[in-house]
């Protein structure tokens, strides 16, 4: 078998259509048909059931297609590689940011790779840990950086410059809970509104631990959005607290808890462990250290 055939293979899989197919990959249909026959001469048994103009995966092409499409996608890095070395850094690194990571990544990734790597396309997409794991097992993203405690282990990714920040009860400057003089309770912190991301439940155990059952985030977090600059733009405008990561919103005070909440968000890098890495995402790699550095700096 040759790469042109998966190739074609993945392309009649996708679109589910000879006359689709054939123009993706620019044969006529006689020409992929033939393809597709010979492949299957090769491996031996059907990779379509063909009913009148439909067609679907049998069994074997169903298994056929998760490796080939890997196949196809290792061999286009392989070919964006090659004319990187030739043309400097170019192309496209489609990257997922969680909410944390969004508020405090987008504007520096976007930032650097303007002043640094002006021909290279960045295509930032933001939405919750699960949306973006999924997106990026579909090959829709390069890589994510997201919440890695709302991450169920799983051995098809990988997940690599993990770091973890300062997060707390935040609150405006002049907000009634800092004139006190004295550390607030959960009781007189739930006097307010409580604004917050979804919390995994890793976080959800600490807070129950730290402050009972009323600390419950169901019944804690009465404003709960996935947009962490939202949620931190109510707590600048009314007497809203804010849970979240403290260097999203220097601004903000960080109100002092009793029992006091020595908490920290954990973020990390996911990539397809078994999928050779974008090249552009080495760009992520060397500069993410350093943009964290900064980061933890705002307390």
């Amino acid at each position: 078998m040759t790469l042109v055939q998966l190739r074609h293979f993945v392309a009649l899989a996708e679109s589910g259509s000879y006359v689709q197919a054939a123009k993706a990959v620019f044969l006529t249909q006689p020409a992929l048909t033939r393809s597709i026959q010979s492949l299957e001469d090769e491996l031996g048994g059907q990779l379509f059931n063909r009913l009148g103009r439909r067609i679907t995966l049998t069994p074997l092409g169903a298994e056929v297609l998760q490796r080939a499409q890997r196949l196809v996608s290792d061999a286009e890095a392989l070919k964006q590689t090659g004319k990187e070395l030739h043309a400097g850094l170019s192309g496209t690194l489609r990257m997922g940011l969680s909410s944390g990571p969004g508020a405090l990544l987008s504007t520096p990734l976007m930032l650097h790779m303007a002043q640094h790597h002006p021909r290279l396309h960045i295509d930032i997409s933001r939405g919750n840990t699960t949306v973006l794991l999924a997106a990026l097992r579909d090959q829709k993203l390069d890589a994510a950086i997201v919440d890695i405690r709302s991450m169920r282990p799983s051995s098809d990714l990988q997940t690599t410059h993990t770091f973890e920040l300062q997060a707390g009860f935040l609150a405006r400057p002049d907000h009634p809970l800092t004139q006190t003089g004295r550390p607030a309770t959960l009781a007189e912190l739930m006097a307010y509104p409580i604004a917050s991301t979804p919390l995994s439940d890793e976080v959800a155990r600490m807070l129950m631990a730290r402050y009972g059952p009323q600390a419950n985030p169901d019944d804690l977090v009465t404003l709960r959005c996935d947009e962490t600059m939202s949620i931190v733009d109510v707590a600048r405008r009314s007497n809203a607290v804010v849970l979240t990561v403290v260097a999203v919103a220097a601004d903000l005070v960080r109100l002092d808890v009793t029992p006091a909440l020595d908490a920290t968000a954990r973020f990390g890098l996911v990539t397809l462990s078994r999928q050779q890495a974008a090249p552009a995402l080495r760009i992520v790699r060397e500069q993410l250290p350093k943009w964290v550095v900064a980061m933890a700096g705002v307390v």
